[in-house]
């Protein structure tokens, strides 16, 4: 019996990951109309100086991302020596996700003119709200494990601080680029209200992948974890907690692989020109 109870909760405890990746599913469909409806209209110089402009910025932040990721590489092999060699990928992984988030706060705004009266889009019209607010306590979540395990002795400061760390300082920069989308005036030529919107919605998903990311694979390592610890205690009783460990580090680090997945196919710039006239 405990068996079939510890199979059902490990299964259960998988589908909040599953969810989470069929909304970001979703968010792709949204993107991809964002993306068209530039394609059905005639873009104005100020558009196309707009989008060429982004695509710019993107790419030399990414590079600067790469140039970080490469940096921290190398400081963990003088540093650590050969232990280093397990670190590699998730600190290149973490330079380009810097990148990325570095690139949508620092945007420049386009200079096209501002529609009369001031008009500024609600966050939910750029992505879903309860995406928006998963990733956040997804976020909170890998900050509360970090400092259980931390106490419980389970991880030492020198991981449970990059752990803390890291999610909280890219959900800072998230918050701030989309704050920054959100103020940014609506631009008064109708040709431009479809790449402006693009622009933000590109901005709000790109952001919101990138903390997802760095926070779910976090999330499922330090359940994980915790799970394996809980697992070698001797107990009188059957107990569930490090099954339920075990199926949410799985669940986290499961959905945290697609959010990635989604967040490279989405590094492409906003499709310039119109297309559907076109053909």
């Amino acid at each position: 019996m405990g068996r079939l109870i510890a199979v059902v909760l490990f299964i259960a405890l998988l589908v909040p990951g599953v969810l989470l990746a069929r909304a970001w599913a979703r968010a792709a469909d949204r993107r991809v109309v964002a993306g068209g409806s530039v394609e059905l209209v005639e873009l104005t110089p100020e558009g196309t100086a707009a989008l060429r402009q982004q695509a710019l910025h993107g790419r030399r932040w990414r590079r600067v991302g790469l140039v970080l990721g490469l940096a921290g590489i190398v400081g963990s092999v003088v540093a650590l020596a050969e232990a280093s060699v397990f670190l590699w990928v998730p600190l290149l992984a973490l330079g380009l996700l810097a990148g990325v988030l570095l690139a949508e706060v620092t945007r420049v705004r386009p200079r096209w003119a501002r529609a009369q009266p001031y008009r500024r889009p609600r966050r939910v019209e750029l992505i879903s709200g309860g995406l928006l607010w998963a990733t956040r306590l997804v976020v909170l979540a890998v900050i509360a494990v970090a400092v259980w395990l931390w106490s419980d002795d389970v991880v030492n400061g020198a991981v449970a601080g990059p752990a803390v760390a890291i999610p909280a300082v890219a959900w800072a920069l998230a918050e701030l680029a989309l704050l920054r989308a959100v103020l940014r005036p609506v631009p008064e030529a109708g040709a431009d209200v479809p790449v402006d919107e693009a622009l933000r919605t590109w901005t709000a998903h790109l952001v919101s992948a990138a903390v997802g990311v760095l926070a779910l694979l976090p999330l499922g390592g330090l359940l994980l974890a915790a799970g394996i610890d809980r697992g070698d205690r001797v107990s009188d009783h059957f107990d569930v907690l490090p099954v339920a460990l075990v199926g949410g580090g799985f669940s986290s680090v499961a959905a945290g692989l697609a959010v990635a997945v989604f967040l490279l196919t989405w590094l492409r710039p906003v499709p310039a020109g119109a297309r559907a006239l076109a053909g």
